[in-house]
């Protein structure tokens, strides 16, 4: 009887997990690559399931692709590991399973990490790898990403007639990552040619069963499910799952009345778990029918919190002139001076006060916690910097989520300078997402929903600003940067100091087709020093010989030198406003009397361009 012809009339049990019995005996490099390393381990684990009652194993082949196993620098032995698990399986099977050939997924919570292209190259290499070695189905198990998924389903199918199990996996019950409903999904696997198509990994049975309760029989495929054991927990530097066998059998029938064919585990579980699930359900006849319980439409929930108190400063530089000041947050716990500086750029009539995050990986005061002071205390806008260094997901979630609370909208998403630049060069950098994704997701809360899709009740409001780098070599394609960023979502820019006017001229050709406005960094030097140390040793900033001459040559007099640099910003500023509405004002040092008198200037000079509307227009 062939593997569908079985499923069609009972219940078949799947395995359980290989990685993490591997991880408990201490394996905790490439799992895969312990299919020709160690075989009689694999097939240890084949048979240990098999006893337990399982139907069908799979491959030790979930991570067996180039893109993962190169990691490791395995990535010219793919077919070598995949034919080897294949005749691990087949060697443990001897014709008491059926085995299929497991082909995991790539993309996690950051699509754009792995272009379909990508993705497309190197499951073919390990489809082929497994059709050859005679599996008697395909399993593509633990895919987040629904567009991989789809892809990969569309290949395998034209590739062969065999079974193919088609499995994804959520960061929420009943719904995909990029807000698919679940049973929507599944018509899609199907009509794609997916024989079986089911849930696993993420979910433990509960929420898996909550998943399932909202999916339709379907109509020509069979459901499957491998729940997890458990959440993880970490205790001593390593992972475990500590839910018993007795669970899992306590939710069989509740998985055999959602409508499951084929029913098996995923991390955490163990031959206790599958033996759980076969003294409750092998050769069990499945289900015909079942009551859908329909999700309830998810209504997002205004409150005057979700509203914008200010016009957004996109708006704004569109219709008019408009100065905002960078001041960093103290290195130090004494906030006066800082404090003063935001008061007299206050008066100086500035449209909002930038915060940077810890730039160049020095320690300061949260701008979280100043930025809302400011904001309570003078009545000033604030404009937070939000690197994607020091916060995984959670935490940048968790951030922004704070900021929609204390009614801060206004964001700059930047990548962040790596922190081995600065004062903990040990610490680690985070970067679990990109600038890219950091503004898509912030746009995805704008929209009311969470980094995993997850309903958060009611809409944020932020106006994401990008950052802009045009001291590069190409022009040209750190513009191709800002369009990609448009398409992510990016509301406006903010750019990186520039110290000629030609660069000036040279950026405007280049940006004037964009409809997103620029804020055009601009900052005063202090003396030749800080000139040269700007020019040679921060990322994304360069200044012209001539300027850095002009610098030098006052380098015994400090107070002529600042007031070079301030002389030489104004001369900026003159061309900026013939060419850009938004000037970018960066203080050095908490040096805000340079950055005031800057601000004073641009506002008056902005009058004299466009007349005295823009002056009673401001702030």
């Amino acid at each position: 009887m062939t593997f569908l012809e079985k499923l069609n009339n009972q219940i078949l049990i799947g395995d359980g997990a290989m990685g993490t019995l591997l991880y408990s005996f201490g394996k905790d490099s490439c799992l895969e690559e312990l299919n020709l390393s160690h075989p009689e381990k694999i097939q240890e684990i084949h048979h240990a399931y098999i006893k337990a009652g399982a139907d069908v194993i799979q491959t030790n082949t979930y991570a067996a692709n180039y893109l993962k196993l190169q990691r490791y620098g395995l990535e010219d032995s793919v077919k070598a590991i995949n034919s080897a698990a294949v005749q691990n399986a087949k060697l443990a099977a001897q014709e008491n399973a059926y085995v299929l050939g497991t082909i995991g997924g790539n993309r996690g919570i950051k699509p754009s990490t792995l272009s379909i292209e990508e993705l497309k190259r190197s499951f073919r290499e390990q489809l082929y790898c497994l059709l050859l070695e005679g599996v008697d189905g395909i399993l593509l198990e633990t895919f987040y990403d629904r567009e991989e998924l789809e892809t990969v389903l569309t290949i395998a199918r034209k590739e062969t007639k065999l079974p193919i199990i088609a499995q994804v996996s959520l960061h929420e019950p009943g719904i995909l990552q990029d807000q698919t409903p679940i049973n929507e999904a599944f018509t899609r696997l199907e009509n794609l040619g997916a024989d079986v198509i089911g849930l696993n990994c993420r979910l433990g049975p509960h929420h898996m069963l909550k998943s399932l309760e909202q999916i339709e029989l379907p109509k020509h495929a069979y459901l499957s499910a491998y729940p997890n054991a458990s959440l993880p927990a970490y205790t001593d530097g390593k992972f475990h799952y500590e839910g018993d066998a007795d669970y899992f059998k306590k939710s069989a029938q509740s998985f055999r009345q959602e409508g499951v064919h084929l029913l098996g585990g995923c991390c955490g579980t163990t031959p206790a778990h599958i033996q759980a699930f076969a003294a409750e359900l092998k050769n069990s006849v499945p289900v015909t029918e079942k009551v859908v319980k329909l999700q309830s439409k998810k209504i997002i929930i205004e409150n005057s919190t979700a509203k914008r108190d200010l016009q957004p400063l996109e708006q704004i530089v569109k219709e008019r002139p408009s100065v905002i000041v960078e001041l960093d947050t103290p290195r130090k716990l004494d906030t006066s001076k800082f404090f003063e500086g935001a008061k007299a750029l206050k008066e100086a009539g500035i449209d909002a006060i930038t915060m940077a995050d810890n730039s160049l990986a020095q320690v300061r005061i949260s701008n979280e916690a100043l930025g809302y002071l400011v904001k309570q205390e003078l009545g000033m806008r604030p404009l937070i910097h939000i690197a994607c260094r020091d916060r995984n997901i959670i935490g940048l979630q968790s951030h922004l989520m704070g900021l929609h609370t204390l009614g801060m909208h206004d964001v700059l998403a930047i990548t962040g300078d790596p922190a081995r630049v600065g004062d903990f060069p040990g610490a680690s950098s985070v970067y679990d997402v990109s600038s890219f994704e950091l503004i898509q997701m912030i746009k995805q809360l704008n929209e009311g929903l969470s980094f995993s899709g997850k309903d958060l009740g009611q809409k944020t409001a932020f106006s994401i600003a990008g950052a802009f780098n045009p001291n590069v070599r190409s022009v040209e394609k750190a513009v191709k940067r800002l369009e990609k960023k448009i398409e992510f979502g990016a509301d406006y820019f903010i750019s990186q100091p520039v110290f000629s006017e030609e660069k000036l001229i040279e950026v405007y050709e280049h940006t004037k087709h964009l409809k997103a406005p620029i804020y055009i960094g601009l900052m005063p030097l202090t003396g030749s020093r800080n000139a040269e140390f700007l020019h040679n040793e921060v990322p994304g900033i360069k200044i012209a010989q001539s300027i850095r001459d002009r610098m030098a040559a006052l380098n015994d007099n400090p107070l002529q030198a600042a007031r070079e640099g301030i002389e030489i910003t104004k001369s900026l500023i003159d061309t900026a406003l013939d060419l850009f509405n938004g000037i970018y004002l960066i203080t050095p040092f908490l040096r805000y009397e340079l950055t005031t008198e800057l601000a004073i200037y641009a506002r008056q000079r902005a009058s004299q361009i466009r007349g005295n509307s823009y002056v009673e227009s401001s702030i």
